[in-house]
């Protein structure tokens, strides 16, 4: 694999993956206070068994060979001809690492940004950091290379102390645990790809007829499937009741650091009246699990601007937590093709308010 190198101020910037990096990198994020899988090994290989999917690297050592920063992204595109023009995007999850004991922490940062907008400035509409932890301390430099920050809520539960999560959790969300276990619905983890076909199934319908926002391509979550039966980095958990699959999670995870809430769904209005809640105890296993295994924070990945109801924030508070608003920063590549784009899911979501 060629590499692109530039060199700043004894910094080496590497914009392609030098596969000899891996095991540095991995060491890096596993010893970071930050780290987490969104920005591992584990994460680019899934984007990049992924259809419509580009993983995009960057790596930053020192004159010694030494890692001390890294940015991980994924060129995102919708599969038609059309959409792939009006919904090309990179998507930054987590955020990028930069060692801690560096001194110049922002010529590292900077560095790391600059690549990435000369890497995909032509390929994508805009670029978008979804940060999971807080990077005020950067806004300057976004602000430099035109990113503009915009605020997301986020919800993160301490999972160090089953009794203090446990105790998070609402009057409501206990009972209707206790409720669908007792009445016959399993947790279990997928045996084979079907049963994740299956919670696909599910997730599928619920993003064409409620959610109406992009959801990858299958190949996503079969790679994911895949990657987890010979890497400790996620997990399925699926909601089974009467040999039927009605719900179920994907949280990828990074042992004793953060367990994410990926993609969560259920058919809790069909099972109600049986008192079966699967998208319930699907969250609630993925936190569960979180706490039995080691990580200290179960992250639920967004719940919505500050200042606009939400019903989905509405059912994951009933969990716990605490609400931090680290935001997005957003750089627009495309004017002209967001603009469209916008028009057309601003349309698409007042067709279905109507």
């Amino acid at each position: 694999m060629s590499l692109k190198n530039h060199i700043t101020t004894n910094l080496i910037i590497k914009t392609q993956l030098d596969e000899k990096i891996i095991p540095q990198w991995e060491h890096f994020i596993a010893s970071h206070p930050d780290g987490s899988v969104l920005q591992s090994w584990f994460s680019y290989r899934l984007f990049e068994m992924t259809e419509n999917f580009n993983p995009v690297f960057i790596s930053c050592q020192n004159s010694e060979n030494h890692l001390i920063g890294i940015l991980l992204g994924v060129l995102i595109k919708e599969k038609s001809f059309l959409k792939k023009h009006f919904s090309s995007r990179v998507v930054v999850y987590g955020g990028p690492l930069i060692n801690e004991d560096y001194p110049d922490k922002p010529q590292i940062f900077q560095a790391l940004i600059k690549n990435l907008i000369e890497l995909v400035k032509r390929k994508s509409i805009f670029i978008q950091f979804r940060a999971s932890y807080d990077l005020s301390v950067y806004s300057e430099i976004f602000e430099n290379y035109r990113f503009k920050w915009v605020p997301r809520l986020n919800l993160l539960i301490d999972t160090s102390d089953k009794l203090n999560y446990y105790s998070g959790l609402s009057a409501s969300k206990r009972r209707q645990i206790r409720k669908s276990l007792s009445n016959g619905a399993k947790i279990i983890e997928p045996s084979n790809i079907n049963e994740v076909k299956s919670f696909y199934k599910i997730l599928y319908t619920l993003y064409k007829e409620k959610v109406r926002k992009p959801l990858p391509d299958w190949s996503f979550f079969e790679s994911f499937y895949h990657l987890i039966q010979t890497q400790n980095n996620g997990k399925f958990f699926l909601i089974e009741y009467q040999n039927k699959i009605i719900g179920g999670i994907m949280s990828p995870y990074m042992p004793e650091k953060s367990v994410f809430e990926w993609y969560v769904c259920g058919l809790d209005n069909e099972f109600r009246d049986k008192g079966v809640f699967p998208s319930v105890l699907a969250t609630w296993a993925a936190i569960d699990h979180a706490g039995k295994s080691g990580c200290r924070i179960f992250d639920f990945m967004g719940v919505g601007k500050p200042d606009e109801p939400y019903g989905v924030r509405d059912f994951k508070m009933k969990f716990g937590g605490r609400q931090v608003n680290y935001g997005r920063y957003i750089r627009i590549n495309n004017q002209f093709l967001y603009a469209f784009a916008e028009l057309g899911y601003n349309f698409l979501t007042w067709i279905k308010k109507v």
